[in-house]
Formats: C-alpha cells, structure tokens, sequence
C-alpha cells in the first residue's frame, strides 16, 4: 500500500516537471524569457536532480542571453552585461556548456579591447 501510495506520489511529481518544462519551452519560443526562468527555478529548487528542469532552464538562459548579445536595437552598453549575466547564469546549471563559455569570452574580449572593466 506504501509503495504504491509512493510510487504515485513519483509519477504525479515527474508530470507535473513534465508540464512545467514544456510550458517553460512555449515561453521560450514566444521570448517570454523572465516567466519561463521564473517557472523553472522553483521546480529547480524543488526537484535539483531533474535533467529535463534544468535543461529547460540552461536553454531559457542561453535564449535570453542570446536575445541580449544580438539585439540590434540595444546599445552595446545595455545588450552586453545583461547577455553576459545570463551567460554566466548558464554556467551554474552547466559548467561544461561551450555555447555560454564561447560568448562569455566573445563579450570580455570586446570589453578588454575596448580597454575597459569586464561588468560583474
């Protein structure tokens, strides 16, 4: 009776993750960035082993910065520290990840031949 009391328990949760990530990936598409991240971090914190959360999550950092680091309508000094903020957010979900590694570098190397400060 336990088991199967729990056993539900697992399954209702991992819908619900389920529900979440593909609600999140809509957000994405739509470039509601700030409400997927929002969705996603709570499901996080309440589940940190879920590859699929934290996924969803990485790929709403990487649009986001993206969306920053390529928009032709920001200033330089308004697109790069807010792509590099979401970049370097990406980073504490996935340390391996190339992408946010490669425009981290790409955005302090503007910076450094431009002689100024790396934003924080």
């Amino acid at each position: 009776m336990i088991r199967k009391l729990i056993a539900s328990a697992v399954v209702a949760a991992a819908l619900c993750a389920s529900s979440i990530v593909d609600d999140a990936r809509k957000k994405i598409k739509e470039g509601k960035y700030e409400e997927a991240i929002a969705a996603l971090e709570p499901a996080r914190k309440s589940a940190p082993k879920d590859t699929a959360i934290t996924k969803a999550l990485v790929d709403a950092h990487l649009a986001y910065g993206d969306f920053f680091m390529f928009n032709q309508q920001m200033r330089p000094m308004q697109k790069y520290p807010s792509a590099l903020k979401q970049y370097r957010q990406v980073l504490v979900y996935d340390k391996a990840n190339a992408k946010a590694k490669e425009n981290i570098a790409t955005i302090e190397g503007i910076y450094k031949s431009m002689g100024r400060p790396v934003p924080q």
